[in-house]
């Protein structure tokens, strides 16, 4: 009976290392393929790339002279342009006072000024294109300084 309980326990034995190196080879494998990190860093780089800038440069009143918070914002539209090649148009606009005339003069003074300023930093002068619209377009209907203030400004349309 020894002998048949010794030859039982060991069949035993022989059963189940074989069952457990089965289960943990399966699980090794199993935790090898959904423990692995997919990294890929270039979409990270591709989400931030196409990240929304903002598009309109605001100006103050009679003024063509770009703000230093505007040309942190230029400098990088200008990093996107050079590298994409898009053509972008800049729309210049004028607040309602003053003449049609001297807003249309103003509107594209102030563009051309966005388009010299990309120009500098790299951006094909020929992908660029100046329209002054003065202020036959304004964003904000109405005759005070908030409504002024943001009609007196330059858009970027890619």
């Amino acid at each position: 009976m020894i002998t048949k309980s010794l030859k039982q326990g060991l069949t035993f034995a022989v059963i189940m290392s074989f069952l457990v190196g089965c289960s943990s080879s399966s699980t090794q494998d199993d935790q090898t393929t959904t423990t692995a990190p997919v990294v890929n860093e270039n979409i990270n780089d591709r989400v931030e790339e196409q990240a929304p800038l903002e598009t309109i440069v605001y100006f103050d009143f009679d003024q063509a002279t770009l703000k230093p918070e505007t040309r942190a914002l230029l400098l990088a539209h200008a990093d996107r342009l050079k590298s994409s090649g898009a053509a972008t148009r800049l729309e210049g606009h004028a607040d309602e006072r003053g003449s049609r005339e001297y807003n249309i003069a103003l509107g594209e003074r102030r563009a051309n000024a966005v388009r010299d300023f990309l120009v500098l930093q790299g951006v094909s002068a020929s992908s660029l294109e100046v329209v002054s619209y003065g202020e036959e377009r304004p964003l904000a209907t109405g005759s005070d300084e908030s409504s002024y203030a943001q009609n007196r400004r330059v858009e970027l349309k890619y």
